[in-house]
């Protein structure tokens, strides 16, 4: 144990760096209450989106970290901020008109637009559980709703209404002349309409505990700040629950970057330490456009959960965190490969390459086996020129690839073959554009059939790819446009696998038939 723990406390890997940072906080004595709080907030305006996966995800791969590293007792709260007013209808719910009625209703307050919870912040928390549930996370979920109203926040809104002028203070330096004039940290729920408040404060009392506003009416009101009549700002709000949490560890995206220093100050007023954070880049939909709970674009979790496991979506996550990813159907098949690549590397490295490989991070160290024998970009290729409707079909090409191999012996490798083919009949066959040959193209082709009808030998990649090698070499410079003929032609895609590997899995054959359908015009 000393030395898998010595090889994570030099570590290089992203987690064991931000685990590194924790750990400093409590060299001198561990924490009063008793264990390290890692928190990841939700806002649920929207139904859940992969970002909000990925902030659990990577906040679980810090955590496992610090596992290693400490024997102090962890927690993982994922925070919803379901007393938010909804502010604007989504656009990705059914009969989003029968909403608008409620705007500025806590989320809570709302009904649920799909008929399945009591209000549409409840489905969007039972829809963030179920996601997180399916990955396997550990974690205690808190709605803030059930937080505020219990009186679990009491203390540290009484201590608000005590500092009221320090908070406000740092928040005034961040707002425009315009709304410094009527802002305020608090916002009330109204006693009779149930909305959430955005009104100017007229009497904020330390004494009592308790703050007086005008509604929109000009009626004067007066009521407690504890027992969820009121709730703060989001701005606030994001120190607050840090201080009442003794939050530890939080990461959030770029777009808070800049408010860290208003978090940080408004925790220290309310008498806590500031967590450790860490700042990730934001996800992008296949426009380069931000990822939104609200307008739905971008992937979701259970779309990606459509075509390839939730390893490889943990995997994707795990990856360069600090730097912007677009996130579209196209990244699934790499990630997919990459995660196996990993998994089979991980056996022959020593610890310090163990703790650097993502697998070790997404599986906390027990780390399974990979049975894919055939690459999942393979899959696809096989899937397109069989123009297949079932895996079945698959299987019959990869057990004459690899005889030893079966959907029960290989359960990962069958759970690809399906993902395979669903992805190629939604993705691939409607994209698909064959072409025909130009003269030097069909020349070479020509030449390729010849070589593969005449072969003899067995399905071995490297020998088929050195005959598709040597048909290409003197014909075409550069190289490549050799290989993106052999897609384009006989694939219909700009760019595919490792010919020879394909020639092995499709077989010999079969695969002197497709290029006869190719030079006959017969393919597309």
């Amino acid at each position: 144990m000393s030395d898998i723990r010595d090889a994570a406390l030099a570590s290089k890997a992203w987690p064991f760096e931000e685990a590194r940072r924790i750990l400093k906080r409590y060299e001198k004595s561990p924490p009063d209450k008793g264990y390290v709080l890692f928190e990841t907030g939700y806002g649920p305006s929207g139904l859940p989106h992969i970002g909000t996966f990925g902030e659990v995800a990577r906040t679980s791969m810090v955590m496992r970290a610090f596992q290693l590293m400490s024997d102090i007792p962890t927690k993982l709260i994922c925070f919803s901020d379901d007393l938010d007013g909804m502010r604007k209808v989504p656009g990705n719910v059914p009969d989003p008109e029968q909403l608008e009625a409620y705007l500025q209703m806590p989320l809570t307050s709302v009904p649920d637009p799909f008929g399945t919870h009591d209000s549409f912040g409840d489905h969007n928390n039972a829809m963030l559980r179920r996601f997180l549930d399916t990955f396997g996370f550990e974690y205690e979920f808190i709605s803030a709703t059930q937080f505020y109203a219990s009186g679990q926040f009491d203390e540290i809104l009484l201590r608000a209404v005590d500092r009221y002028d320090d908070i406000m203070k740092i928040m005034l330096k961040s707002l425009r002349e315009e709304r410094r004039q009527t802002y305020s940290i608090f916002l009330p729920l109204h006693p009779e309409t149930g909305r959430v408040l955005y009104v100017p404060m007229k009497e904020v009392n330390a004494k009592d505990g308790t703050i007086t506003f005008d509604d929109d009416d000009g009626k004067e009101w007066t009521l407690p700040v504890t027992g969820g009549n009121v709730k703060l700002q989001w701005k606030p709000d994001f120190g607050a629950r840090w201080a009442a949490l003794g939050v530890d560890f939080e990461m959030y995206g770029k777009d808070h970057s800049t408010n860290t220093p208003i978090y940080d100050g408004i925790c220290r007023v309310l008498g806590q330490r500031p967590p450790e954070h860490f700042t990730y880049e934001l996800f992008l939909d296949e426009n380069g456009q931000k990822i939104s709970k609200t307008s739905g674009n971008g992937i979701s979790i259970d779309e990606w959960l459509t075509y390839a496991a939730t390893e490889s979506l943990s995997y994707f996550m795990y990856q360069k965190p600090k730097t912007a990813k677009r996130m579209h159907f196209d990244v699934i098949p790499k990630a997919v490969d990459e995660y196996h690549q990993q998994l089979r590397a991980y056996p022959g490295q020593d610890i310090k390459a163990q703790l650097n490989n993502p697998v070790w991070h997404i599986h906390g160290g027990d780390v399974p086996q990979s049975h894919m024998v055939v690459p999942f970009s393979m899959l696809l290729n096989l899937a397109s020129v069989a123009s297949a409707d079932n895996k079945d079909q698959l299987w019959g090409f990869i057990q004459r690839y690899a005889p030893d191999a079966s959907p029960e012996t290989n359960p990962d490798m069958d759970a690809a073959a399906g993902y395979a083919v669903k992805y190629y009949q939604d993705f691939v066959a409607p994209t698909r554009q064959y072409r025909t040959p130009n003269d030097v193209e069909r020349e070479a082709l020509t030449v390729l059939r010849s070589e593969l009808a005449a072969y003899d030998g067995a399905l071995d990649d490297e020998a088929l790819q050195s005959i598709v090698y040597s048909v290409g070499r003197d014909r075409f410079d550069p190289l490549r446009d050799w290989f993106k003929a052999l897609y384009e032609v006989l694939l219909g895609a700009s760019q595919g696998p490792r010919f020879g590997g394909f020639i092995a899995l499709y077989g010999v054959q079969e695969t002197v038939e497709l290029i006869d359908k190719a030079l006959a015009g017969k393919l597309g």
